[in-house]
């Protein structure tokens, strides 16, 4: 049996490079990118290795980690990239896919009243859209 990138492709795999426009199996696991992440040390693991479950299908485990979360977006990654993978735009596509499903990282109702009178609006703007 011959081994090609139509037959190891998930689904959710394919949803997100439709929607990232990144090429997953372009990534070989050099770990570039998770060396110069800084938000890198307060995820449970290295981002790099969230490609790695996309590439062997553990659909679950990539879809429940927090990395998708904690990622600043800052686009390090891709500047690291010898492959040009762009990995917080996969991220951001991996959120989409749980927002579009009804996922939430933050539900807006459960924040104190008093912290939406404190908080500068932008920034409840600009994180609720990524939150939720």
């Amino acid at each position: 049996m011959q081994l090609s990138a139509d037959k190891v492709k998930s689904k959710l795999m394919a949803r997100v490079e439709e929607i990232s426009g990144e090429k997953v199996l372009g990534c070989y696991q050099c770990g570039k990118c998770s060396a110069g992440c800084p938000m890198a040390e307060v995820m449970e693991y290295l981002p790099h290795r969230l490609l790695r479950l996309l590439q062997l299908g553990d659909e679950e485990a990539a879809l429940a980690s927090r990395i998708i979360w904690l990622c600043a977006a800052c686009h390090t990654c891709a500047s690291r990239c010898p492959r040009s993978v762009d990995l917080s735009r996969i991220m951001e596509a991996l959120r989409m896919v749980l927002l579009r499903e009804g996922n939430r990282f933050v539900d807006p109702a459960s924040l104190p009243h008093k912290l939406l009178d404190e908080v500068p609006q932008q920034a409840l703007v600009g994180g609720f859209r990524k939150y939720s």
